[in-house]
């Protein structure tokens, strides 16, 4: 008996310009088939696209010519892009993954703007719905993340949603349908993997239909989130006057409501730490400020005032003894001198570094923060990330962004103007580098 798969047609309106994203792979290569089959009865008019991501070499190049001869096979036609992922993870301050995900959905973007399509299929199954709803519970999602990957977002539509991997395989197997096996698939790398090789695997034991279980939680759970988002909406098209919100009228929502209706008018996500620290500035009654990612909070005669907020872009700069190198977009200014060890020191701490010549290793460059920097403290003994001695230093995100940071070939050497990292610490009688950190009108930073 042959394989019948579950696909939401209903996704798919009649007539629809569909593009089809397609890796290769078991799951992209079952869709563009089946959509195939189907774009008759459904008058659909199909074209399929594959972006290259950059991180798997030759093995990424024979993935990409065999979409394209699937594609050709098929008289479809298919639009490759590439992508340099490690870049754009290490200028965005993003994992690889979530780099990943970012270049090829705004390369499907562009491609279904060019190519007129309402409807952009992807291939995620009911394996990668329980994956995504058990990540997010890992993480301590709310029910929005526990509601799992949605059947549709805009024109993005994931016709396979409710069917499972096994029965796409078998699909396949049956009627002679190759597919290419993407190996980072199977590296334990990834959080992604870990959970679909070790720990589903086991779940399963206890319910073999665990698909199906969190399936039906994940759609309850969306249900909820969009109920409460919908009374958030509601109050807010009673209350935000398109500046600002009243502070006491807010502090009165259940925090499910009021939490929402801080993350529908800020541009940016915000985690429950942040929706909580909004909050308890709502309660103050002085004036005062509060950044939030995309967003800045002004306090004052008891409203809450609402306006753009964008971190300062600051590109890493070489910092070369005997030069001035300044910092534009931070208002200050380096100055580098080479000094001998018994130059007098000037007291001013974090604002002045003297770091021992023989600690650095390469060029020393100075920027802003980047995703999963971490330090030794001088005299504390312990490594510990920046995000951590942020909060314990009660920086702001303001604060947080504008920190200047200097490093080496072997990482960070100081932090302005929070500590000197203790490999920085010169050795007695050393030749010293001193940094002199000071505003654009030349006087020092307090």
């Amino acid at each position: 008996m042959k394989t019948e798969l579950r696909v939401r047609g209903d996704l798919l309106p009649r007539g629809a310009r569909v593009l089809c994203a397609v890796s290769g792979g078991a799951d992209s290569i079952c869709l563009l088939h089946l959509l195939w089959e189907k774009r008759a009865e459904l008058g659909l008019a199909l074209f399929a696209a594959h972006f290259e991501h950059g991180l798997r070499g030759e093995e990424a190049l024979r993935d990409m010519a065999f979409v394209e001869a699937q594609c050709e096979a098929l008289g479809v036609r298919c639009v490759t892009g590439h992508g340099d992922t490690r870049a754009y993870a290490a200028a965005h301050g993003l994992g690889l993954e979530e780099a990943a995900r970012k270049l090829r959905y705004a390369f499907l973007e562009r491609t279904a703007d060019e190519l007129e399509c309402s409807r952009i299929a992807t291939a995620h199954t009911a394996d990668d719905n329980a994956e995504t709803l058990l990540m997010n519970l890992i993480r301590g999602s709310g029910a929005r993340g526990l509601g799992g990957i949605p059947p549709q977002r805009g024109r993005i539509v994931r016709p396979l949603l409710e069917t499972d991997r096994r029965e796409i395989e078998a699909w396949l197997a049956e009627r002679g349908i190759p597919h290419v096996e993407d190996s980072s698939n199977e590296s334990l790398t990834f959080t992604r993997n870990r959970l679909r090789h070790g720990i589903l695997p086991q779940l399963r034991q206890f319910n073999p239909r665990l698909n199906e279980s969190f399936a039906r939680t994940a759609a309850l759970l969306r249900q909820d989130a969009d109920c409460l988002d919908a009374q958030a909406g509601a109050w807010l098209a009673a209350h935000f006057d398109g500046e600002s919100l009243p502070a006491a009228e807010l502090l009165g929502l259940h925090p499910a409501l009021a939490s929402r209706v801080l993350r529908a008018v800020c541009p940016k996500s915000l985690s429950s730490a942040h929706t909580e620290a909004a909050l308890a500035f709502a309660s103050g009654t002085e004036q005062g400020l509060l950044d939030l990612p995309g967003l800045r909070l002004r306090r004052e005669r008891g409203r809450l005032y609402l306006s753009p907020y964008e971190p300062p872009r600051v590109p890493d700069r070489r910092i070369v003894p005997g030069s001035v190198t300044e910092f534009p977009e931070l208002g200050l200014r380096v100055r580098a001198e080479k000094i001998s060890a018994d130059a007098p020191e000037i007291h001013s701490q974090f604002k002045t570094y003297r770091l021992g010549y023989e600690t650095i290793h390469g060029d020393i460059v100075a920027g802003t923060r980047r995703s999963g920097d971490r330090m030794h403290p001088a005299g504390r003994g312990v490594g510990k990330s920046l995000k951590a001695l942020f909060l314990e230093a009660g920086f702001t995100q303001a604060e947080r962004d504008a920190a200047l940071i200097f490093r080496d070939g072997e990482g960070i050497l100081a932090v302005h103007p929070l500590a000197l990292d203790e490999r920085a610490v010169s050795a007695p009688g050393g030749p010293l580098l001193r940094l002199t950190v000071e505003t654009l009108d030349g006087q020092e930073r307090t």
